[in-house]
């Protein structure tokens, strides 16, 4: 890293600042736009504080997670020095939940889910995070990115901290920081259970005013999570304890939020001077960890509010079946007119997942605007000539199975209605599971979806269902009507 320039980097716009430094939207002579940090003199000024850097950022380096916004590159001998980070289009989590308001259900769950990953990643390369909080999540669409990690330990200096220079952000840092202990792992934990406390309520867990106010409720723990609801609001009560020892680990958190354990209660593992270690010694402690899962609360069973459950992806899964099977009856039934249909079908479903990828994309970089509905469509008709050659590439596809599927008939002597039916099935797979079936299969999901999280709405489905796959399956037992032609193609199949 030594000797890098930071003239190698074309800034184009300021797009953040802090303690740290300035943050510089810039691109590479490529045009790949990223992220450039250039630090404040106070914070690294002299040999010491670029060595300090040096080491950290090749700690950081390690980091390579989809939560977190990686290093890429960094100079700490230059004469301005800096850091260059992967470049995340859209608004930071404070600004969502400022602008659109607070986030609930499913969102909430993987938001929560999101910064866990990244914190747990930050962790694996020995290194504490020490300033989560909403300014520091961007929001790449739904999915949360960590940025800044790391680096709080670069302007670890006591020079800096006995001159009031505070290492963090109030309502956000840890009670033992406060009370000048060292810090270990849980101060990220605390600091994610403030920050999605402030997701799901829209505001700070320890209130607004002074920062010493904020400070002196933090160390008694007088939080407010008024607004948080079903379990979710325990396991944030947990992790938001004083004592930094009564608070879950992140992988216990983790275990949790994947459904795989009850409420997390065990104590964390203290990770005891990571920056001062070398290192690779600090990932292979890191890997050593316990990875067991939490001990289970006796009597307790909660569930994460949001989180998809076993017995709804079993509903969820019976709905897919029998709407494929009642799609191979009809096949069975029209195999012309029906093939004709479904593949209209799936032209629209994906230049609709294409047409909502663009929007969600603008959304993404610039938040929602009121044309946005417009636009799309507008944008229909160029959607639809954008969709036209992946769907005939995915029909071509479903074709050739088709054949398959039918020279196997022929070979095994099977009837004519069997013959039918399994291409009916092969080309409904096909059609989701082949070359662009992703974007079939999504929109078709995102109506399924709410139609299996109940009980009562599902059996109303299944039953609509079953009865179209019956009336189907009834007219494909008499015979199929092969419209517009006269003659089935597959005559000889019959033994």
């Amino acid at each position: 890293m030594r000797g890098e320039k930071l003239g190698r980097y074309r800034l184009e716009r300021v797009i953040g600042e802090g303690g740290m430094g300035v943050v510089h939207l810039a691109r590479l002579r490529d045009g790949t736009p990223v992220a450039v940090k250039v630090l404040r003199p106070q914070v690294i000024g002299d040999r010491e504080a670029r060595d300090r850097l040096a080491r950290e950022v090749s700690s950081l380096q390690r980091v390579h997670s989809r939560w977190v916004a990686e290093i890429l590159d960094a100079d700490p001998w230059g004469q301005t020095p800096y850091v260059v980070t992967r470049y995340v289009p859209g608004r930071s989590l404070h600004q969502v939940v400022a602008e659109d308001g607070p986030i609930t259900g499913e969102d909430l769950t993987w938001l929560a889910r999101g910064l866990l990953e990244g914190i747990r990643a930050v962790h694996s390369a020995g290194v504490l995070h020490r300033d989560v909080k909403p300014s520091n999540v961007l929001m790449e669409g739904r999915t949360p990115v960590l940025i800044d990690f790391g680096l709080a330990r670069v302007a670890d200096d006591p020079r800096l901290t006995q001159t009031g220079w505070l290492l963090g952000t109030p309502g956000y840092l840890a009670p033992e920081v406060l009370f000048g202990d060292d810090p270990t792992p849980a101060v990220d934990v605390h600091a994610w259970a403030a920050t999605v406390a402030y997701a799901a309520t829209g505001r700070p867990p320890y209130g607004r005013g002074p920062a010493m106010a904020i400070m002196d409720r933090t160390r008694r723990g007088e939080h407010d999570l008024t607004g948080v609801t079903g379990p979710l609001l325990s396991v944030l009560e947990s992790a938001l304890s004083p004592e930094p020892a009564e608070r879950p680990t992140v992988d216990q958190l983790l275990d949790w939020l994947r459904g795989q354990v009850d409420e997390p209660t065990a104590r964390h593992e203290a990770l005891h001077d990571t920056a001062e270690r070398p290192a690779v010694t600090r990932v292979l402690e890191t890997d050593r960890r316990d990875r067991a899962p939490s001990r289970i609360s006796q009597g307790q069973n909660p569930q994460v509010a949001g989180r998809t459950g076993a017995g709804e992806r079993g509903r969820r899964l019976v709905l897919w079946l029998i709407l494929a099977l009642a799609w191979a009856a009809g096949l069975s039934a029209y195999p012309w007119i029906g093939s004709a249909v479904l593949l209209l079908v799936v032209w629209l479903l994906r230049s609709g997942s294409i047409a909502g990828a663009r929007v969600g994309a603008k959304r993404a970089e610039r938040g929602a605007r009121w044309h946005d509905g417009p636009r799309l469509v507008l944008g229909a008709p160029i959607d639809l000539v954008r969709a036209l050659p992946t769907t005939i590439v995915l029909a071509l596809w479903a074709f050739g199975m088709v054949v398959a599927t039918v020279l196997l008939c022929y070979a095994v002597a099977a009837p004519v209605a069997v013959a039918l039916l399994s291409s009916g099935v092969v080309v409904v797979l096909s059609l989701l599971l082949g070359p662009g079936g992703g974007q079939v299969r999504s929109p078709v999901a995102r109506v399924l979806k709410p139609l299996a999280a109940g009980m009562q709405g599902w059996l109303v489905t299944l039953l609509v269902l079953v009865a179209v796959a019956g009336v189907c399956g009834g007219l494909a037992a008499r015979g199929a009507d092969w419209t517009p032609f006269e003659h089935a193609p597959f005559s000889g199949l019959d033994p």
